[in-house]
């Protein structure tokens, strides 16, 4: 954005930067599916799955609610909630080839989501102790409010292994609803070019099938063990290409119309960060049964207290 508003883009670059925001895009959201398995997802149980889905759906229509209230425009409002509710910037931009939002929402949507979740990173260990929430229902409610993947893993383990574990695990599992959220968007969005027509005709409207890839990514991966070496080589190719994406989105965007959009956005963005209270998290983490729980988090948990008491002696850095 720096580069786009200090120096004028040559006429030349066009259209690779339109080629970064369109195709390499998709494929880096297609290749995002290598990074999460069925099997990771089905190890949360019953009543940790809930808890994501639940939070997941509740976030989304909050931030609708309180875009309409607030006056903010659709496609921004989408974009935020997307973001938030999903899996940060990555879900911004994948939604925007559905919203087809200005370059400019793209842009204060990844920073709404990127500084709130920073926020968030840094204020929910603080919060652990005086809510009274277990390492599983700290992991839990971690992974299923805060925004980035990063920013969960950094979070979640300040709590411990146990807590970082299922912070990670439930994370993925809101990666994974990325997919339905695109379809579900799309046609949301068919539905509403149809209603602004007034014809009886159904209108062109973008259907991303894109994240048919992904969910088959997903697939590939829980069917066949890819070896370490490789998997982080397309983990490391897949950071590159939604990286080229971003960057490209920089390259159109004009800080003059992003700073027009008022502060109406920012409070919205603001906003997000109260839609997914904690308290919902332990009740619907102590409904799995133990026998849900991942078998390997078990046996960490079950050494953990195995461990002898002179272990406590030590002191615990964070």
């Amino acid at each position: 954005m720096v580069i786009r508003n200090a120096l004028p883009v040559p006429a030349a670059l066009e259209p690779g930067i339109g080629f970064s925001v369109r195709r390499i895009l998709r494929i880096g959201i297609v290749l995002l599916g290598l990074q999460v398995t069925a099997g990771q997802i089905l190890s949360l149980g019953a009543g940790g799955l809930a808890m994501v889905a639940v939070t997941l759906v509740t976030t989304f229509l909050a931030i609708r609610l309180a875009g309409r209230a607030l006056g903010v425009e659709k496609s921004l409002t989408d974009l935020i909630a997307a973001g938030t509710s999903i899996c940060g910037a990555s879900a911004v931009i994948a939604a925007n080839t559905v919203v087809r939002g200005r370059q400019e929402h793209v842009a204060y949507a990844v920073a709404c989501v990127t500084i709130f979740g920073s926020i968030s990173m840094l204020a929910y260990p603080l919060l652990a102790a005086p809510l009274a929430l277990d390492p599983r229902a700290y992991g839990l409610w971690a992974g299923g409010t805060i925004h980035e993947v990063a920013q969960v893993v950094a979070a979640s383990f300040q709590s411990g292994e146990i807590a970082g574990h299922y912070g990670t695990i439930s994370k993925l599992a809101r990666v994974v609803m990325l997919a339905p959220l695109i379809m579900a968007l799309a046609v949301s969005m068919r539905e509403r070019n149809e209603d602004a027509a007034g014809t009886g005709r159904r209108p062109s409207a973008p259907m991303p099938w894109f994240v048919l890839g992904f969910v088959a990514m997903m697939a590939v991966n829980s069917a066949v063990t890819i070896p370490p070496a490789i998997a982080g080589d397309m983990q490391t190719i897949t950071n590159m290409l939604l990286a080229m994406a971003l960057a490209a989105m920089g390259l159109q965007t004009d800080i003059g119309k992003l700073r027009a959009e008022g502060w109406r956005p920012l409070a919205l963005g603001a906003s997000a960060g109260c839609s997914s209270p904690p308290s919902a998290t332990p009740c619907c983490a102590s409904s799995a049964s133990d026998a849900q729980e991942p078998l390997t988090l078990r046996r960490k948990t079950e050494r953990a207290a195995a461990r002898p008491q002179k272990s406590l002696a030590r002191p615990i850095h964070v």
